[in-house]
């Protein structure tokens, strides 16, 4: 299990999908997740097939947060962000727990 973590501090555990497959079904089937996902290579993301709706981070290849879409219902498409080498997801509700900001430089341990 990896940890994502900005400035030293544990965000969440992370789940990290760098493999076709991991990154096709996501958080697709779930009913809940507890942490974050990291889909690698990734500039795009969709929420068919999910159950509930996701805060979505886009990174560059440094893991510095690009833009972030709070609260993606179920059933959309999103838009490719340029520039961004990978993406974070987590329930809904989580960035602003965790204070997440575009600029935020994160790290996974």
């Amino acid at each position: 299990m990896a940890w994502l973590l900005r400035g030293g501090d544990v965000l969440a555990s992370l789940e990290v999908a760098d493999s076709t497959r991991s990154r096709a079904r996501g958080l697709m089937g779930r009913d809940a997740f507890d942490g974050a996902i990291l889909l690698k290579p990734a500039m795009q993301v969709h929420t068919i097939g999910m159950r509930f709706p996701i805060d979505v981070a886009f990174c560059d290849r440094n893991l510095r947060v690009l833009d972030i879409v709070c609260a993606m219902k179920p059933m959309r498409m999103g838009m490719p962000r340029f520039g961004a080498r990978s993406v974070i997801e987590a329930v809904a509700g989580s960035f602003e727990r965790w204070n997440l900001q575009v600029g935020d430089e994160l790290e996974v341990q």
